[in-house]
């Protein structure tokens, strides 16, 4: 499939915003470039779905002001990103906005799509580290599904555990979770 956009010059945040809604695809904005890649695959919504119960029950659970977010649009001083899952600060998602705020981002979290693996992997943790975001995690599911998790330490991400499947880990950042990374894609 084909997708055409009438658009001259280098593109801008408001540009991308005004773009028709589309659930077949995301729109990122790096620099002034354009990035588009497809709707996530069963096993990644699968995933992103499960991760999305568990960080909310375990937020539920200590009271934490925040909301869990899922494919939203965070504005970065390099352009603007779609991260598989958010979890922000409550009070920034109160007036329902197109974008979240940046300052309000606690974790972004990004489930390594096959057609995305560069970005999933390399530029958009460095875009979140440069972004100051606190904490970082990476879902992987080749070979078998591992959780890498990074916190922002000297404006660069040190991995602080890596959950692997099978096991149940037991983060305390942003709040405290368990999480076996096996549960979150099986069918």
């Amino acid at each position: 499939m084909s997708v055409a956009i009438d658009h001259v010059g280098p593109w801008t945040v408001a540009d991308v915003l005004a773009l028709p809604e589309d659930r077949t695809m995301r729109y990122e904005l790096l620099g002034e470039s354009l990035v588009m890649s497809p709707a996530p695959g069963v096993r990644h919504q699968r995933a992103s779905f499960r991760l999305h119960v568990a960080l909310d029950a375990a937020a539920r659970a200590v009271g934490a002001p925040v909301e869990i977010l899922e494919g939203v649009n965070v504005v970065l001083p390099s352009g603007l990103v779609v991260p598989d899952l958010v979890v922000a600060d409550a009070g920034a998602t109160a007036d329902d906005p197109v974008t979240v705020d940046l300052d309000a981002v606690q974790l972004a979290v990004e489930l390594v799509s096959p057609g995305n693996r560069t970005m999933d992997r390399k530029v958009k943790p460095m875009l979140y580290a440069e972004a100051a975001v606190p904490h970082f995690w990476r879902l992987e599911f080749d070979p078998a599904p591992m959780l890498a998790v990074y916190e922002l330490e000297g404006g660069r991400y040190v991995e602080r555990t890596t959950a692997l499947a099978g096991a149940t880990t037991h983060l305390d950042a942003p709040f405290p979770v368990a999480i076996d990374p096996a549960g979150l894609s099986r069918q």
